[in-house]
């Protein structure tokens, strides 16, 4: 079993920053990508950033500037550091994995996520 454990989330006015983090524990060989999702209320669950094992990183146009998806390998961790947040950023954050494990060379896990509140 494979279990992703987010925290950091919480309450922080409109231009604070605040950092996730996501620890991925369990039986894997290896972590493919890493990627923070976010499901607002009454909205469906939407990309926020991913990053591969070598580090390529990707961002949705929104969070673009302000959002930085990190990863140490070591500590099969994933980081996500939020900066200038909006009132908009109000969301659950879930944090996702793709790993190989001993059935699957891409097996996909959710953490339970965690929610940030950013007030206006």
């Amino acid at each position: 079993q494979v279990q992703l454990v987010e925290s950091g989330g919480g309450l922080v006015q409109a231009g604070g920053s605040l950092r996730l983090s996501c620890v991925a524990s369990g039986s894997f060989f290896s972590i493919n990508a890493m990627a923070w999702y976010r499901q607002a209320p009454g909205k469906q669950r939407e990309l926020v950033a991913s990053i591969t094992s070598g580090g390529r990183r990707n961002y949705a146009d929104f969070v673009k500037g302000r959002f930085t998806i990190s990863r140490d390998n070591a500590k099969n961790t994933a980081y996500l550091q939020m900066s200038s947040l909006k009132p908009d950023d109000t969301a659950v954050y879930y944090c996702n994995a793709n790993l190989v494990v001993a059935s699957s060379n891409g097996l996909d896990a959710w953490g339970q996520g965690t929610l940030v509140t950013v007030s206006s």
